[in-house]
């Protein structure tokens, strides 16, 4: 099957998840500069799940470059992917109402969690359905990086059962060392390009 539907696809809900998360912000009951400081707490949480999103959609562009084609097995990876990401403006939204509350906070880190573990998954429907040796397989090799993530998300869920800020703080570090395009990909298509000539 091509590629291109599923490219699409993903495009408009990330685009629409988006959407959502902007348009569920509270406007202040009043027009004063002082009222904007109520929604500070929501603003902090919509800018590092904005960040989320768009490091999601960067690598899944990115990782798409290096795909020729895909099975169903990828489609519903893909699915199951979607669905977590679209669970963002959920956590989002109930972390920056409540100012960053234990359970918010630990939820916002279980889904971003879970959506680490979804793009694990479908990281691996590709490389099954192109080959250990293909592009994609070597590019991504053992994934250190992205287990090191998953590891790192469950010590920020646990550090929120001592303080949600220390736990809020490991989320942010992580979207930091995401926020640059993995390089993995593009390395292999410039080192493919030079052998080739």
């Amino acid at each position: 099957m091509e590629k291109g539907r599923l490219e699409a696809f993903s495009d408009g809900v990330i685009a629409i998840i988006i959407t959502i998360m902007v348009i569920s912000f509270k406007v202040p009951n009043n027009a004063g500069i002082a009222s904007l400081t109520s929604i500070i707490p929501a603003f902090i949480s919509y800018s590092l799940s904005f960040t989320y999103v768009g490091i999601y959609w960067n690598n899944h562009h990115h990782m798409f470059q290096a795909v020729t084609s895909i099975n169903g097995a990828v489609l519903w990876a893909n699915l199951v992917l979607l669905f977590w990401l679209s669970m963002i403006p959920f956590v989002t939204e109930w972390m920056g109402s409540n100012h960053f509350g234990k359970w918010p906070v630990i939820c916002y880190g279980i889904v971003l969690l879970i959506n680490a573990i979804a793009y694990a998954i479908l990281v691996r429907a590709l490389i099954r359905h192109h080959g250990k040796g293909s592009l994609l397989g070597r590019a991504f090799g053992a994934d250190l990086k992205g287990k090191t993530t998953v590891g790192l998300y469950v010590v920020g869920i646990a550090l929120c059962f001592i303080s949600p800020w220390l736990g809020f703080v490991l989320y942010t570090v992580i979207a930091a060392i995401w926020f640059i395009p993995d390089k993995r990909i593009e390395n292999e298509i410039f080192n493919k390009a030079e052998t080739i000539t």
